[in-house]
């Protein structure tokens, strides 16, 4: 026995001869997470490649695998007997349904672990959806190996790689008629002419409306985050919880800078007039396009009054030294009290 075969004797059956199918599908969940992981790699179009696949159909193959892992009656019209000695067909799902099914369950899938990210701490972020697919893929793939080679060996799920790489290939090569040699030209030119609209509209995408978000929100008592019941009412130095977010709808990854401020103001004639000013805190986050950024905020002035104002001012890039409403690309404001301890 060779050393390469001793340490393989220590992994679990279903690992040390893992399925074509599943391994395809484990490596396109890892390209998934370097693509939109590595900063070289996240803002390009590769990205987009290598992530609609991932998010469209890998949940649902790994899950529809680990519930069906044997072969379908049409694949080999398999006979087994059963405990009377009475043969029957090995039930399961052909190609087309096992496809079919992967899409929806996909479709299912991916809104569901979003909707449930919304009521955690995590929130809808890139990293935890990704965790969190990649957990479940992974999951179902170990489930689904384990449950094939607990089937005998001819009732198992395979891809028929070799079969359709044969077919093709006599098909596109060898065809019978001139009709058929026709043919397989001009769906070679429709696979062609779809994949380099499909590249030029990844690599061009349409711009559309570009905008970013910015808000407050507030923790209320089951721990979601709301836009109401905002504090008013401060005393100096000690802190009360707010959470400001950000959305990006640019079609771009954007720097940001939010700038919170304390201010002591002047109103008249329609006009503010800033009279004097204290620095909260800055934060300064990188977005992707359709991400969403949201940060607790512990706001704890130190200036008293009545009527003061509470900012936030959101920039593209580098705040300037002294931001004003003028300056900034967005704005949302509260008016509360401080009063002294």
């Amino acid at each position: 026995m060779t050393s390469t075969e001793d340490w393989r004797v220590l992994l679990p059956r279903p690992l040390r001869v893992l399925p074509a199918d599943l391994v395809a599908i484990l490596t396109l969940t890892l390209l998934t997470l370097i693509a939109v992981s590595l900063p070289v790699l996240r803002e390009t179009p590769l990205r987009v490649v290598v992530g609609l696949p991932f998010l469209l159909f890998v949940p649902g193959y790994a899950i529809i695998s680990a519930l069906f892992p044997e072969r379908a009656k049409t694949d080999a019209n398999l006979m087994v007997k059963d405990d009377s000695g009475a043969t029957d067909t090995v039930s399961g799902i052909d190609g087309i349904e096992r496809v079919a099914l992967s899409f929806g369950t996909s479709i299912a899938v991916v809104p569901l672990v979003g909707f449930a990210l919304n009521f955690t701490p995590f929130g809808i972020r890139l990293a935890p959806i990704m965790v969190s697919l990649t957990a479940i893929v992974v999951f179902a793939c170990v489930i689904a190996a384990s449950r094939r080679w607990d089937l005998p060996e001819d009732e198992r799920f395979r891809v028929p790689y070799q079969t359709w790489y044969a077919n093709t290939k006599a098909e596109l090569f060898s065809p019978e008629t001139r009709t058929d040699a026709a043919l397989n030209v001009v769906l070679i030119a429709s696979l062609l002419l779809a994949v380099g609209a499909v590249g030029y509209a990844v690599a061009v995408p349409s711009q559309g409306e570009q905008f970013s978000e910015l808000y407050l929100l507030t923790e209320n008592e089951s721990g979601g985050y709301v836009a109401d019941d905002y504090p008013t009412n401060f005393t100096a130095g000690e802190p009360q919880s707010l959470i400001v977010g950000i959305g990006n709808q640019e079609n771009e990854p954007v720097q940001y800078s939010v700038v919170t401020e304390i201010q002591r103001v002047e109103v008249s004639n329609n006009s503010t007039t800033v009279l004097e000013r204290e620095q909260l805190q800055t934060f300064s986050p990188r977005l992707q396009h359709n991400e969403t950024w949201q940060q607790q905020h512990q706001v704890a002035p130190t200036m008293t009054g009545e009527n003061l104002r509470l900012i936030y001012y959101l920039y593209k890039g580098d705040a300037p030294a002294t931001p004003s409403e003028e300056s900034a690309y967005r704005e949302v404001h509260l008016w509360v009290n401080v009063s002294s301890n």
